[in-house]
């Protein structure tokens, strides 16, 4: 929870102040009258008076006057008196800025959500947008801390969670599955060092909240392995990035806070935190192809798929993902599958390997049309210059995706293709920003449908297999669907039905539309088609009849079809329109 005080000007009456500057006038004009009075009796008895004087004593005598009438005004006006006496407050000699209203600051306090990041003012204690306590203790327990009570009320649901992740995993103990966790606390010095009106949503946090949650679990430290973290190699990254680029970014090691876009920031750490995330993302890859260990998780920041070959966007620096492809090339993959679930394009790893046959990229996320960020990745887009077909676009056209589309689209796009691509090696960038609640996302994806995706992918490449964190920026959603992850590299089982999944409309348009641009690449995918083309013929034939049965709100009798009633008939069901 972050508080911020908000100073607000109010104009007040400013009668007090005014009032003591209109006795300090009246003090002033009763010491002039009487040094005139004083004056006036000298002159009295000066028989050579000259014009010049009386012109004198007879101005000082007004001012007597005026002078007298305001020592009569009433001590406390009203407006009718300031009326009357509008001359008393005619002052040509003296500043009247001591009129002017006087600025009170009234202070309104507010708290951004730990979770959410959004604002509240400080009379509520539960976030307006995702419900999160004020005090919630989700930094230091997970995802496991409830989200409706302060932090001090939680160590029972915790010790509950533990409790019953002890019983899941004890098969998966047993079997001495290994695991690897890349994780680098100074990934964490990676941070937004401006204060602007609202908390960046790629921050530290991030990293905490799954971090606790894996903890609270036993999970990490636990049944995973740790991996030390080293820097990136230059020779690494040229692999990748032109050197410019990386020039670029390293440069942000002597500025304090610098930007590449307006919402890519960087400090003095974040060179060194993306050099350890690239570091840390291809020495797992290079143990879990090696087979030093089954599979591994990449907890790491800044993410990395908007990278591209040359410019750093959307909150990445390096392209992790990309850098784990090659070093898993480096030791001995022929080829490299990449599936981004991540809601925002990867434009940057669809960049790097757009013209790179060893490397298959399929990427499911919002597009709306290319108004969702960053506006590529429309189904059109397959690769180039003999790479057709290994870029495969799943392009979402609307908000609120859940995981029966995201299942459906891996039942009959992802898992058909990558299983004619044969992979030696996977990698899932898993962006966890489709995630139900997530701010920037606004999609519907559980810890469940994260679950069986995984489980899906971990069938190929004989489950070598590295999950790289993308983005994902509510707290609790985050932690809890990397949690579920991690719970299935560790050998959990899924327990989803898969055969009677039914997409929504725009998902199974979205799923045909892909089809039929990929079938001339992956022939495979023909029979696919041709079922759900059949599918879409039925969903169109039970939208008429639920129209045709909303028309016919009453049933005409039989008879009138052959009597002088024959016309209304005709209207009433449907066999006659009016035009």
């Amino acid at each position: 929870m972050v508080s911020e005080t908000v100073q607000v000007s109010c104009v007040t009456n400013g009668g007090t102040k005014s009032n003591e500057s209109f006795k300090r006038k009246h003090l002033g004009s009763d010491e002039h009258a009487s040094a005139s009075r004083h004056d006036s009796s000298d002159a009295k008895g000066d028989i050579g008076t000259s014009d010049r004087d009386m012109a004198a004593n007879i101005n000082e005598d007004t001012q007597v006057d005026d002078a007298s009438k305001k020592v009569r005004l009433p001590k406390e006006l009203t407006f009718q008196d300031m009326y009357n006496n509008q001359d008393a407050f005619d002052d040509d000699d003296e500043d009247d800025s001591d009129w002017e209203p006087v600025q009170k600051h009234i202070e309104i306090l507010k708290w951004f959500c730990t979770n959410c990041t959004m604002v509240n003012l400080d009379d509520v204690f539960l976030c307006d947008i995702c419900g999160e306590h004020k005090e919630s203790g989700i930094l230091r327990h997970g995802f496991y801390a409830s989200p409706f009570s302060p932090e001090v009320e939680l160590i029972q649901v915790e010790s509950e969670a533990t409790g019953s992740e002890k019983e899941i995993w004890s098969e998966a103990s047993a079997s001495n599955c290994s695991t690897a966790v890349g994780f680098d606390e100074r990934m964490l010095l990676h941070s937004e060092v401006e204060i602007k009106s609202h908390p960046h949503p790629e921050r530290p946090d991030r990293l905490r909240a799954i971090a606790a949650s894996l903890s609270a679990a036993g999970i990490f430290p636990g049944k995973c392995c740790p991996i030390p973290a080293r820097e990136i190699t230059l020779e690494e990254l040229q692999m990748v990035h032109s050197s410019e680029h990386i020039e670029v970014v390293e440069l942000t090691r002597q500025m304090f806070s610098s930007y590449f876009t307006p919402d890519t920031y960087a400090n003095e750490h974040s060179a060194h935190a993306a050099r350890l995330a690239a570091g840390l993302c291809a020495d797992l890859a290079s143990s879990i192809f090696s087979g030093r260990v089954r599979n591994g998780f990449a907890l790491v920041r800044p993410p990395g798929h908007h990278a591209g070959v040359t410019q750093a966007m959307g909150f990445c620096l390096h392209n992790n993902a990309a850098v784990a492809a090659l070093a898993a090339q480096a030791a001995g993959a022929k080829k490299v599958l990449i599936v981004d679930w991540d809601v925002h394009h990867g434009n940057g790893t669809q960049e790097i390997f757009d013209q790179n046959k060893s490397v298959l990229y399929i990427s499911l996320h919002r597009h709306e049309g290319g108004k969702f960020y960053p506006g590529t990745g429309s189904a059109f887009e397959v690769g180039t210059k003999g790479a057709e077909g290994y870029c495969v676009n799943i392009p979402w056209s609307r908000g609120g995706v859940g995981d029966n589309d995201y299942i459906f689209a891996f039942q009959h796009v992802v898992l058909p293709i990558a299983s004619k691509f044969a992979p030696d090696f996977t990698i899932i960038s898993a962006g966890f920003d489709a995630a139900r609640g997530d701010p920037l996302g606004c999609c519907d994806v559980t810890p469940a449908g994260y679950t069986q995706m995984t489980h899906m992918l971990s069938t190929l490449s004989g489950g070598k297999l590295l999950v790289v964190l993308e983005g994902g920026y509510n707290l609790r959603s985050i932690s809890s669907s990397a949690t579920a992850v991690i719970k299935v590299l560790l050998g959990g089982s899924c327990e989803c039905e898969l055969e009677n999944i039914v997409p929504s409309k725009a998902g199974l348009l979205t799923v045909l539309e892909v089809l039929k641009i990929q079938m001339k690449y992956w022939p495979n995918l023909s029979s696919s088609f041709e079922k759900l083309q059949l599918q879409r013929a039925m969903y169109s034939v039970e939208k008429k009849h639920k129209q045709v049965k909303r028309r016919r709100v009453f049933e005409p009798p039989l008879w009138w079809r052959w009597g002088r009633k024959q016309l209304l008939f005709h209207i009433l069901t449907g066999h006659f329109h009016l035009k």
